[in-house]
């Protein structure tokens, strides 16, 4: 049976998570299906920011590190994080970017298998993580005199082998949307003496991540796509307590020993000293006023902890990638799309992408020129992201009748839709 516009609004109607759209600037007839690139803009986050420039920056001066708390920030937002990736408090910090948080934490792990596991020389990634993770990978492979193996991911299973030194997934696949079993995964390349890395990049604020559960050994992750802390906003870095316990009591460092990672950075001395916990991963300086924005996107997730949390909002993200997948392919049949992302929930992440047989980008073009923002990944993957915070059922129904439109009347052939812009 075929879901009707009615039936959507229906489901809006009943959706316990509805009024948590109301805390997003979302602009007027447009469909936002791209917030797992860019989370929308909480109302808040304006106000909060003039806030910080105007009063604690303004008249707080360099008085309001202490005075409004900016010295703690990056400890109080990380443990918000904490709570919706399942780790503990005072395990996670937000620090820094995505990159550099990985380059500290694979650095450490190389070092803790030289230590523990000399003759291991491996470091094995999937073949279409993303980009950044296998340069900062191969950068650190080439440091360290190893090497770097890409793999897909069905290959994974031979490589659990007696070389593999660290294991360095993305939890969410930011193509496809494909979805690593994080227990088992990890529960694996601890069976083969491995140590596990995951990038929580598109699953943090997204699934449901239990960090503690799955006994990883450590993770990053970005806060400005389903967390919403603006472009930009910096990222986070956990290790598993035994890890920085270790590095405690052995006096490891990670790599970047910038100064708020030391011990007392405020005795300003000239030899480092690293701090306790997860305060050594930190080096420079943290951004406030991006870091005030995003308190703003975590402060939304608190509120849905009284619709029931992560838990309700995977359940709502399943249901929506359902229904878009299951429109596409009773509408769309016949126009050239093929599913990419995995139908089983078990394996999916919060988007659905789907390749184009005559590429993609104007394709997402033309939807954008309508007012329904996804993104394009080349070579032909149409990508859309759905944030169950703010995207609604009726938000799905009218994205595909536009995509439907753009398909069956070749509007995506125009040269306007086919000059490809700097950012895809």
């Amino acid at each position: 049976m075929t879901t009707t516009r009615n039936d959507c609004l229906a489901l809006d109607a009943a959706d316990p998570l509805a009024p948590l759209r109301e805390a997003f600037a979302l602009p007027d007839g447009v469909i936002y299906l791209d917030g797992n690139s860019l989370g929308a803009l909480p109302k808040a986050t304006a106000a909060r920011v003039q806030q910080v420039v105007q009063d604690e920056w303004g008249n707080g001066l360099i008085r309001s590190w202490n005075t409004a708390g900016w010295i703690d920030l990056a400890q109080r937002l990380g443990n918000q994080i904490a709570r919706l990736v399942g780790a503990g408090a005072d395990e996670l910090i937000v620090a820094d970017s995505t990159s550099t948080n990985l380059y500290k934490v694979l650095s450490t792990a190389i070092s803790l298998q030289k230590l523990d596991a000399p003759g291991r020389d491996l470091i094995v990634s999937e073949r279409s993580n993303f980009p950044t993770d296998l340069y900062i990978a191969e950068t650190l492979a080439r440091a360290h005199g190893m090497t770097l193996v890409l793999i897909d991911a069905d290959e994974l299973p031979v490589h659990l082998n007696d070389r593999l030194a660290v294991l360095m997934l993305t939890h969410v696949n930011y193509r496809t949307g494909r979805m690593f079993d994080m227990a088992g995964v990890t529960r694996d390349a601890h069976a083969a003496g491995a140590l596990m890395v995951w990038d929580l990049a598109h699953s943090a604020g997204a699934v449901p991540v239990d960090l503690t559960g799955a006994d990883a050994d450590f993770a990053v992750g970005c806060s400005y796509k389903y967390l919403n802390g603006g472009p930009g906003a910096q990222a986070f870095v956990w290790a598993h307590p035994r890890h920085t316990a270790r590095m405690d009591r052995d006096q490891l460092r990670q790599p970047l020993s910038g100064w708020l990672g030391h011990a007392a950075p405020f005795e300003f001395t000239t030899d480092y000293r690293p701090a306790l916990g997860i305060q050594r991963f930190v080096c420079g300086t943290p951004a406030l006023l991006s870091m005030s924005a995003l308190e703003c996107g975590l402060d939304v997730f608190a509120r849905a902890e009284h619709f029931g949390g992560m838990a309700a909002l995977r359940r709502k993200s399943l249901a929506l990638t359902d229904l878009f997948i299951a429109s596409v392919e009773a509408r769309c049949e016949g126009l050239g799309l093929r599913l990419v992302t995995p139908r089983e929930h078990a394996h999916r992440g919060s988007q659905a992408s789907f390749a184009h047989e005559t590429g993609g980008y104007p394709i997402m073009q033309a939807l954008i020129a309508r007012g329904v923002i996804g993104d394009f990944r080349a070579p032909d993957l149409l990508r859309f992201g759905f944030t169950p915070l703010y995207t609604r059922f009726v938000d799905v129904f009218d994205a595909v009748a536009h995509l439907h439109a753009v398909l069956d009347g070749g509007e995506w052939r125009e040269a306007r839709f086919n000059q490809r812009a700097a950012v895809t």
